[in-house]
């Protein structure tokens, strides 16, 4: 009878503490939770706002008319949020069944040998924050960009095919190098160096004296060297050369055409660069002007070879030349598989005009197989005016082949 009286006692000090401890609710005030579905009839039908106090058979013999009028007010404001969800279930913030498990304010441990309960807070474990070491970041200070690719075409005609034609073989050979200064580590300086090499070979059948002749023969080097003036600006100074390595010759003839260094052609400029990424990295656009610039074309054999054909006085094995220079490159990733590259090139000393404009459109089919469209536009007035073409020049070459790239970021 004893430990009954001490349990009773001890939880009616646990209600009155915790009426005590925390002020009334307003449920109208807190985001609306749906707990689950319940009845038309008991939630669309708007409670009595006064309690019903009618006889109770089951009724306490105790005055308990607040019991009843805390039972009309919470239907009320059940009815309320309910109808709320209901007609506005866009303003549900929360679902039951999904909320985490509310922490218990207070804990309750007994000792029944001694009849006596112990109400305390709950013992909070702070957790223990773990580090995580991060790995070191290596930042490159070049950036490598390469690009190989070997494109043929081939035509078999047989020697009785009804409109004639000869069989033929073509190979391209196209070898890129990129190796630019990681701005991110060194935003304030600009250093880009390329280096490209074109090769072609075709059979010629044609020909009674060669087998074969060259048809594509570019190696170019440029370099540029910029410090930051303004935003995309930079003070800068450029570097071109250009030459060829084999020699060529004129279809059924011995006379040679170009050789290693004829020509050979080598610029230099100072001036401004400005280089500019888009953050997609989709569009990147480099333009150099250089008003101070000098320029140096060479031919080494002039024994078989007649130098004005580039520019070069006759007898002479090379031509000085200062002027201004203006050098744009583009590349225009215009799809995820074509990809546009464009470089436009101007030198003049003020007494000839000679440019260059190519553009190489990349349609890439599959990792490794792509078909290039390749287009050089040339104008150079200080050669020898031609009946029909006058100064301009033109090439275009449509190939098909495998690719091979990699890049170091």
């Amino acid at each position: 009878m004893k430990h009954f009286i001490t349990l009773i006692t001890a939880t009616i000090a646990i209600t009155t503490l915790a009426q005590n401890s925390s002020a009334e609710t307003n449920l109208l005030s807190l985001p609306l939770v749906y707990t689950h579905q319940q009845a038309t009839g008991d939630t669309l039908i708007t409670p009595s706002t006064t309690a019903q106090c009618a006889a109770d058979p089951f009724a306490l013999d105790a005055n308990d008319t607040w019991l009843k009028e805390a039972k009309s007010s919470s239907e009320r404001t059940n009815s309320a949020r309910y109808r709320a969800m209901v007609t506005q279930p866009q303003l549900v913030a929360y679902n039951e069944s999904s909320l985490p498990e509310p922490p218990k304010e207070y804990e309750i441990s007994g000792d029944p040998k001694r009849g006596i309960l112990t109400i305390a807070p709950p013992q909070v474990v702070e957790p223990v924050e773990t580090t995580i070491a991060e790995p070191p970041v290596n930042l490159r200070n070049w950036l490598h960009t390469f690009q190989s690719s070997l494109h043929f075409t081939q035509a078999y005609i047989s020697e009785n095919w009804y409109q004639g034609g000869e069989k033929n073989l073509n190979i391209l050979a196209d070898i890129k190098w990129d190796c630019n200064l990681n701005q991110e580590v060194h935003p304030n300086w600009l250093f880009n160096n390329s280096l490209s090499y074109k090769l072609g070979i075709a059979t010629a059948p044609g020909d009674s004296i060669r087998d074969y002749m060259i048809n594509e023969d570019n190696f170019l080097f440029t370099s540029q060297l910029g410090y930051k003036a303004v935003k995309h600006w930079y003070y800068s100074a450029m570097l071109q050369f250009k030459t060829q390595f084999f020699n060529n010759y004129k279809s059924n003839t011995r006379q040679m055409t170009a050789a290693f260094l004829s020509p050979g052609e080598l610029n230099l400029g100072l001036g401004m660069t400005y280089d500019h990424k888009t953050p997609d990295g989709n569009r990147a656009i480099t333009v150099a002007i250089a008003p101070l610039s000098y320029n140096l074309k060479i031919c080494r054999n002039i024994d078989d070879i007649d130098p004005t054909t580039f520019g070069i006085d006759a007898g002479k094995h090379y031509k000085h030349s200062f002027g201004s220079n203006i050098e744009a490159k583009l590349t225009w990733k215009l799809h995820p598989n074509i990809q546009w590259i464009s470089r436009f090139y101007v030198f003049t000393d003020y007494s000839y005009v000679q440019g260059d404009w190519e553009n190489t459109f990349d349609f890439s089919i599959t990792k490794y197989l792509n078909t290039k469209i390749y287009t050089h536009l040339r104008y150079d007035k200080s050669t020898p005016r031609h009946p029909e073409w006058h100064y301009w020049q033109f090439k275009e070459i449509l190939s098909f082949g495998i690719v091979y790239r990699f890049a170091t970021n």
